[in-house]
């Protein structure tokens, strides 16, 4: 199997696309002004004790205060807070963890009462994201994450990853890390560590451990709270540092800045395969150029289809997610109903796990399958689901078939799903039903390039607009974009943009920046009219 990832950075959006074998299998979509807090640090102030909860919220600037837990303060609780109060208290000589003293380890059944007070300031972690009326979820049992290895202050453990099936491999990692691992720390040695030497797990402990000073360091220069201490690396370097395997075959990026930074961070963990990330500069869209935004289309929405008409219904509500399993029109078995059901199920389990992966999807997932009246087949459907979710690097839980033929997954969920709009918002009537003549649009599209290059002075702009329109604004030897440049100046480029609805259209200038030319404004008089500069941010 081959993976290729693809990144798509624009103004205000960076998406994240990872193919198997050209098939879209993971999407992840980021606000250019959002941030990806999973694994922020921050040093703020208990605002709420819930003793009914055994909890509290602090306050770390978002919306809804955060949610900690009593047993999410970690067993190294008191150790933090002292170290932290003698951090805080000499601003100008930092006392260097392997001084400090380990306190004893946090009761189990103790009270939030009588650990924490209202305006004490701790150290915390987010561990999963504000997810609908929820804010953060907290953790001070800090941890660095690499691609080898996991540091964890306080901690004097040293753990191997359950995958890592050799004994004597785990017994070599935990000896070879006894050797460098510093005093007060521990570590968890992932799975991608195997065979690795003790020069490669030096060097990305040696880049945690600077992590680590970095982080205390800005703790202790703080002084207005809530304050961010330590932010998690961009998103698309996340994303690689959890996916990177050998199978990745390209690593294709349509900015500059993006693209040195990811081929920087293959150069750490993986010397000498740098060559896999790729600049991509074509005309079209990347996401177009690769097929992504056609899977998208197809496989987002309420209804997914599948193999030979099947189909499934994904429902979202609060507490779960509810799929259902149809054959559609396929034809029957001509072996029956029963084998019908099983092959029609196999093909659901199929594309289910690739659609858990692909939204995201979390909490509790039902999923109701086709009854089958065999035990040995709703076996088999149990087998291949599993054997399908070891794909997943998300926490999960699978139970078999219950008596009613329902299927009940749970599945880590540190984000909110992923939510695709596939349905397309007319743009010539913008949901009234009255939309102008279409033989008038290419009319249109000529009007506004008048006003960008005679009124605004833009000399290169790029016009986006669906295939199908593309194909007849380029048709013929005197084609309407070669009239375009003759009048208006060889500047003018017309790309085909597979997100666009059918009418609708996109004009950028030379920077990439969006010009804000809507139906909508124009309409509403001369003040709507766009100025140069009028560039949607």
């Amino acid at each position: 199997m081959t993976s290729e990832v693809i990144v798509d950075v624009r103004p205000k959006e960076i998406s994240i696309a990872l193919l198997e074998d050209k098939k879209l299998v993971e999407l992840q979509k980021e606000g250019q002004e959002e941030s990806f807090s999973v694994g922020n640090m921050y040093i703020a102030k208990v605002k709420k004790l819930m003793p009914g909860l055994n909890a509290c919220f602090v306050d770390l600037g978002f919306k809804r205060d955060a949610f900690l837990h009593y047993l999410d303060l970690g067993p190294n609780f008191l150790s933090y807070q002292k170290y932290l109060k003698q951090v805080t208290s000499n601003r100008k000589k930092l006392l260097p963890i392997t001084a400090a003293t380990v306190q004893p380890i946090l009761e189990k059944d103790g009270s939030v009462q009588t650990t924490l007070k209202v305006g004490q300031e701790i150290l915390v972690q987010i561990v999963k994201e504000p997810i609908s009326t929820k804010g953060p979820r907290l953790s001070c049992e800090l941890f660095f994450a690499g691609r080898f290895l996991i540091l964890i202050p306080f901690n004097d453990k040293i753990s191997v990853s359950s995958k890592i099936k050799s004994a004597a491999e785990r017994a070599r990692l935990k000896q070879l890390m006894q050797s460098i691992l510093p005093k007060n720390f521990g570590v968890i040695v992932r799975t991608v560590a195997e065979g690795k030497r003790v020069a490669e797990l030096d060097k990305e402990l040696k880049i945690l451990l600077k992590r680590w000073e970095t982080t205390i360091t800005n703790a202790q220069k703080c002084t207005k709270l809530p304050k961010l201490i330590f932010e998690e690396t961009s998103r698309t370097v996340a994303l690689l540092r959890d996916l990177y395997n050998p199978s990745f075959e390209s690593i294709y990026v349509n900015n500059k800045n993006t693209f040195n930074e990811v081929k920087e961070y293959i150069q750490l963990i993986a010397p000498g395969n740098e060559a896999i990330v790729k600049l991509y500069s074509g005309v079209n869209p990347i996401f177009d150029h690769f097929s992504v935004t056609k899977q998208i289309k197809a496989l987002f929405g309420r209804t997914v289809t599948y193999k030979h008409g099947a189909y499934l219904i994904i429902e979202h509500t609060e507490a779960l997610h509810v799929v259902d399993v149809n054959s559609g029109n396929r034809s029957k078995s001509a072996e029956g109903q029963e084998m019908n059901a099983l092959d029609v199920n196999l093909g659901a389990a199929d594309e289910l796990a690739r659609q858990l992966r692909l939204r995201d999807m979390g909490g509790i997932i039902v999923v109701d399958f086709i009854d089958m009246a065999k035990a040995e087949n709703r076996q088999k459907l149990y087998e291949r689901m599993v054997q399908n979710m070891q794909q997943d690097r998300a926490r999960h839980n699978i139970l078999p078939l219950s008596k009613f033929g329902l299927m009940q997954i749970t599945r880590q969920r540190v984000r909110p799903a992923m939510d695709v709009t596939v349905d397309e918002t007319c743009p010539s009537c913008f949901g009234t039903g009255v939309v102008k003549s279409s033989i008038m649009f290419t009319d249109t599209l000529s009007n506004k390039i008048s006003i960008l290059v005679n009124e605004l002075g833009l000399k290169k702009l790029k016009l986006h607009v669906h295939p199908y329109v593309a194909a007849y604004i380029n048709k013929g030897i005197i084609s309407l974009k070669n009239k375009w440049q003759m009048k208006y100046g060889r500047g003018i480029k017309v790309i085909s943009d597979q997100s666009l609805a059918f009418l609708q259209y996109v004009f950028y200038d030379e920077d990439g920046e969006e010009i804000d030319m809507k139906e909508e404004k124009e309409i509403k008089g001369p003040k709507a009219q766009p100025k140069k500069g009028d560039l949607k941010e």
